[in-house]
């Protein structure tokens, strides 16, 4: 059924690319640039590259999910699903831009921006960087780009948000001329930050954002920011997404020796290695199961190794998340958010469980009925809970590039 939208210039299409599922959402603004764009509709085209894939649409309401298996066989099929699918919704509207979200895009680029033959070409020469990523993500800004000929195409970067780290927390403890020649800590998941932050600032006051803030995006991908004053202060992922916390199925921080004696005795090339560091490791590699925490919670009372990982996991975030607190010198909010971070109340607890020497006191209930604040009264930090959405920040950033009326 077609949406109804205030006017056909101010229409952006979000694609949030990954390596198995892309998720786009179509939203509207009002041409005055006083309110942001309103999400229209939004889907999801997932398990890319295996028989079962399938499209999940969202209306404006979430009562209008559906569910629809497709025949595609390639990627560039499923970039023809959707397309296909926005234009039947769209009807005689027509689109102002395209958001793109880009994991990053290398040391020059961290601004968002609008996409020109020129930065394609850059990402191109980029793509080693994240094999994991970017290709996919070129593809997408082709494929796209190909069907809606002539429209404004905007990439939007996970690394804008932490561009301006203090040095110290750029810095990586290896000889300097690689520093000089752009590696560094960059952080990511730097739009469902900027997310947290402005939303942070709307329910709990200017004042909350303002404070000392630790942002939790725990989910497949998992990371912390430290933000003080609204600044980012820290972050635990770094020159890739592979660092910091253990994830799904990316082991986080290890030891590099041990990287060099599994690459000996493996006899594994470069190649070989990324794949066992972004695709076998994490809550799979040491549950040998699966890196889906859901999975693992409900096996952890029967299977051990089930319960070594998720014990793992939220050891490991719960070092990292002092980490963060210590780069800030204290801290007045917790925010969880992301797949992990919003819905699952034992992961929360474990986490916080024990952190009552930084002036945690968490509320089982609360915690339990997944409030928004799971905090006590008695809690010296706030703790929240709140659900992110990246499709937000793109659809304000590509609106920012429109002309307003």
């Amino acid at each position: 059924m077609p949406s109804a939208f205030h006017k056909p210039d101010n229409v952006i299409l979000t694609i949030n690319g990954r390596s198995s599922s892309v998720k786009f959402a179509v939203f509207s603004a009002d041409g005055s640039g006083k309110s942001p764009p309103m999400r229209r509709f939004s889907g999801e085209v997932e398990r890319i590259g295996t028989p079962g894939v399938r499209m999940i649409a969202t209306g404006e309401h979430s009562a209008e999910s559906t569910t629809t298996h497709i025949d595609a066989a390639s990627f560039a099929d499923c970039v023809q699903c959707i397309v296909d699918f926005v234009r039947q919704r769209l009807g005689a509207s027509t689109l102002a831009a395209i958001a793109h979200r880009l994991v990053r895009g290398g040391p020059k680029l961290i601004e968002h921006q609008r996409i020109t033959p020129e930065l394609l070409a850059e990402l191109h020469r980029n793509a080693p960087l994240d094999l994991d990523h970017l290709p996919n993500e070129i593809k997408l800004i082709e494929a796209i780009g190909a069907a809606f000929a002539g429209v404004m195409q905007v990439a939007c970067f996970d690394t804008a948000f932490h561009r301006d780290l203090p040095r110290v927390a750029q810095l990586l403890p290896i000889p300097r001329h690689f520093f000089e020649a752009g590696v560094r800590r960059f952080g990511f998941h730097g739009l469902s930050y900027t997310y947290l932050m402005t939303k942070l600032a709307e329910v709990a006051g200017p004042g909350a954002a303002r404070g000392r803030v630790v942002l939790a995006h725990l989910g497949s991908g998992a990371s912390m920011a430290a933000v003080r004053d609204g600044k980012p202060i820290d972050t635990t992922m770094a020159f890739t997404p592979s660092a910091g916390l253990m994830m799904a199925t990316r082991p986080g921080d290890m030891d590099p020796g041990l990287l060099v004696y599994l690459m000996r005795q493996q006899h594994l090339t470069p190649d070989a290695m990324d794949r066992f560091i972004s695709h076998e490791c994490g809550l799979l590699g040491v549950s040998e199961t699966s890196g889906d925490i859901r999975d693992l919670l409900a096996a952890a009372s029967t299977d051990a190794r089930a319960a070594d990982a998720v014990n793992l996991f939220c050891y490991q975030a719960k070092k990292q998340l002092c980490a963060m607190v210590g780069a800030m010198g204290g801290v007045d909010t917790i925010v969880f958010a992301g797949g992990i971070g919003e819905h699952s109340p034992d992961v929360r607890g474990r986490i916080c469980d024990g952190l009552g020497v930084l002036g945690v006191d968490l509320d089982d209930t609360l915690n339990e009925s997944g409030g928004s604040v799971i905090s006590s009264r008695n809690s010296r930090v706030e703790v929240r809970v709140i659900s992110t959405d990246e499709e937000q920040v793109l659809a304000d950033v590509a609106y920012a590039f429109v002309p307003k009326s």
